[in-house]
């Protein structure tokens, strides 16, 4: 069982962009979710729909959750803190590079990475 992929953006495109791009090059081996955008259709992101995202990509191994801007890391938080323990526990927001950042953590992920492992990967890819 492999650690499953998040992926929130505040562009819906950018998330179902970054998504098609991680399951081009891992295929199917990664739980993978995607949500972007406000219930209105512009920019922003959701918490119930990262909620929901959650649930897609859920995986016992866990979930890392990979975000563009300030507001997807709070909603996602808050997204993660509203699902509770014991999934909670099992959850990591990464602060990396979305797509970057997305690529790498599913391809660690597509070997059976742990958690752990998985967003260590993202989070090399941060700038110091």
């Amino acid at each position: 069982m492999n650690v499953g992929i998040v992926i929130v953006s505040h562009s819906p495109k950018v998330a179902e962009g970054t998504a098609d791009m991680v399951r081009q090059m891992v295929g199917d081996e990664v739980p993978l979710a995607w949500c972007g955008g406000n219930p209105e259709g512009g920019l922003g992101t959701s918490v119930g729909d990262i909620m929901e995202a959650i649930g897609r990509a859920w995986s016992e191994a866990g979930v890392a959750i990979l975000v563009d801007l300030g507001g997807a890391e709070t909603n996602s938080e808050m997204a993660v803190e509203m699902i509770g323990e014991p999934r909670a526990k099992k959850i990591v927001v990464c602060n990396a590079p979305i797509v970057e950042g997305a690529v790498m953590a599913a391809t660690e992920a597509s070997g059976g990475a742990t958690l752990r492992e998985v967003v260590a990967t993202a989070h090399e890819l941060s700038p110091a």
